[in-house]
């Protein structure tokens, strides 16, 4: 008997071990990723200006399949890049900012889907060397100088055109899915409107279809500290001795700040009673505020300063379909959607997602197939990056599920 019992217990270990491999082997990490380069000879923006040698970086995860019908495009956020997942090298200190829901056995599974991403246009990361962007820090061909100011302003249709020109130049033309965070997901909700034969399904994260007037002037705070740096000279700082450092910290400092949620904020950083100097000096300042510079400075190391402002202008001019009636345009849209506002979302805020799918069901025939879930946490609008694991089984469901 006690040898039949030591047998089986032997027997359930190995069963767990097999197990728990199994578990471990769907759940790997990806391999090194690769970053890529992706040239147009020319492009014409949605102004009519044209462009000449455009370039973005985009990198992939997961194989593509002989049909290439396994598709998923990530489109990134404000201050993001096409790192989505994976890391470049072995020794970096972290992953791509979705590598919780995005690889092998993940919500988005990279056993099953080819994942790509892409570098916008004015990428604010232009000085990342894993970045590959065209903006108004690059060498216009015509001059031989930096573009500065004369860039043309882009909007978030631009940013899907180049993105459809890569994946034409693939082969591509269906997406299984188009998934993206914030300014990303005015990407994705753009790549649906606008064609939507090849879009699939739609995920729109802490996302909007539209920008109204409170929140375009809300986004001006970002810009305002640049334009006000005296060492911005009005865009032409380039190959100059003083940038606009300082005014791009700041304005780094209130994008953080303000998707924050008063309760990450607050657990994040000191309380205002320890700062003794600050009741005895007008001059003295916050730790709290120190401490939010002095991250976003090191965050300023690798952004540019016109950059930042062109995407804050593309950010303001956005509502779905680019033109006088967002809810109409909205309703192009044939892809199943699902909606993943962020709860404590102060930023783009669960209200704006939620008027965003009611548009989208204007007629009364979408219901199943507008679904909206929120992301617990108390990070605020941050928590659609950081705590996006919260709804992973909501995200794989949708994307398994038949059309």
């Amino acid at each position: 008997m006690r040898n039949l019992v030591k047998s089986g217990a032997l027997l359930l270990s190995l069963v767990l071990s097999l197990l728990l491999c199994s578990l471990v082997s769907q759940a790997a990490a990806l391999p090194l990723v690769q970053k890529q380069r992706f040239e147009l000879a020319s492009f014409t923006t949605q102004n009519g200006a044209a462009l000449k040698q455009v370039q973005v970086g985009w990198e992939a995860y997961g194989k593509l399949n002989t049909d290439k019908s396994n598709v998923i495009l990530i489109t990134h956020y404000f201050s993001g890049t096409s790192h989505a997942a994976g890391r470049y090298q072995a020794t970096d200190a972290a992953p791509g900012y979705w590598d919780a829901i995005i690889g092998p056995g993940k919500a988005i599974d990279t056993n099953q889907f080819y994942v790509v991403s892409v570098d916008t246009l004015v990428n604010a990361n232009v000085k990342d060397p894993h970045v590959i962007t065209t903006g108004p820090a690059s060498i216009n061909p015509l001059t031989g100088k930096r573009y500065g100011l004369s860039f043309p302003v882009v909007t978030i249709t631009d940013f899907v055109e180049v993105q459809k020109a890569l994946l034409d130049s693939l082969g591509i033309n269906k997406l299984h899915a188009v998934v993206g965070a914030s300014m990303g997901s005015f990407q994705a909700i753009e790549w649906a409107q606008r064609y939507p034969e090849r879009v699939q399904r739609l995920v729109p994260v802490i996302g909007t279809g539209y920008i109204d007037a409170y929140s375009a002037i809300k986004l001006e705070r970002w810009a305002y500290p640049i334009k006000m740096d005296p060492h911005w000279q009005q865009g032409d700082y380039y190959d100059k001795p003083q940038q606009p450092t300082a005014g791009l910290a700041m304005a780094l400092a209130w994008v953080t700040l303000d998707a924050l949620n008063p309760a990450g904020f607050n657990q994040k950083y000191p309380d205002l009673r320890a700062d003794k100097a600050a009741h005895q000096d007008i001059r003295a300042s916050f730790s709290a505020l120190d401490q939010l510079l002095a991250v976003a400075t090191q965050r300023a190391a690798l952004q540019d300063a016109n950059h930042l402002l062109y995407l804050v202008r593309a950010s303001q001019l956005w509502r779905a379909g680019m033109g006088d009636n967002w809810q109409q345009a909205i309703q192009a849209i044939k892809a199943p959607v699902l909606w993943l506002p962020a709860a404590g979302d102060l930023l783009l805020t669960p209200q704006m997602a939620q008027q965003s799918q009611q548009a989208l069901s204007a007629e009364g025939t979408r219901s199943k197939a507008n679904q909206l879930s929120a992301i617990p946490g108390q990070m605020g609008h941050l928590d659609g990056l950081l705590n996006i694991q919260a709804v992973a089984p909501e995200l794989k469901a949708f994307l398994q599920q038949p059309l």
